[in-house]
């Protein structure tokens, strides 16, 4: 049970830390200020998820969890440059972090499903950073 605990925060810090790397490389083409604005909150309940695994990940082990490493940032951001090289509208770039939010919620709702006796404070964690995303979709449906 220890080493599931360690796999769903690994898994939930790496999909918060490709979550802030998107929401990185996609900022840098927003025009729009308040897209721009809902884009740094964001990234901030991101950023929060993260520092939550970061400091829970010390109750199961002395590693720090794992991240996105550099070939999936590299990949990540070339997606996002060739996906927009025609269209950079606030409502294609509101389309590819859906896309990508939308993965991560099907992850962890499997997740969720498949571990069923995992520790309640990742428990916690999981659901709450699926609940985020699910916000995070329903926010960005309104800059299609």
């Amino acid at each position: 049970m220890q080493n599931q605990n360690l796999n769903i925060l690994d898994e939930v810090n790496k999909g918060a830390t490709m979550g802030m790397d998107a929401i990185s490389f996609v900022s840098e083409k927003v025009s729009d200020n308040k897209f721009k604005g809902v884009l740094d909150t964001e990234y901030n309940k991101y950023k929060k998820i993260s520092e939550r695994v970061n400091n829970l990940y010390n109750n199961y082990s002395d590693k720090e969890p794992h991240e996105t490493n550099a070939m999936n940032k590299m990949m990540t951001w070339y997606g996002i440059q060739m996906k927009t090289m025609t269209d950079d509208s606030t409502s294609k770039l509101s389309e590819l972090l859906m896309q990508g939010t939308n993965m991560g919620i099907i992850e962890g709702r499997r997740l969720m499903n498949q571990n069923t006796d995992i520790a309640p404070d990742v428990k916690n964690i999981l659901n709450d950073f699926v609940v985020m995303q699910e916000d995070s979709v329903e926010t960005l449906k309104k800059y299609l």
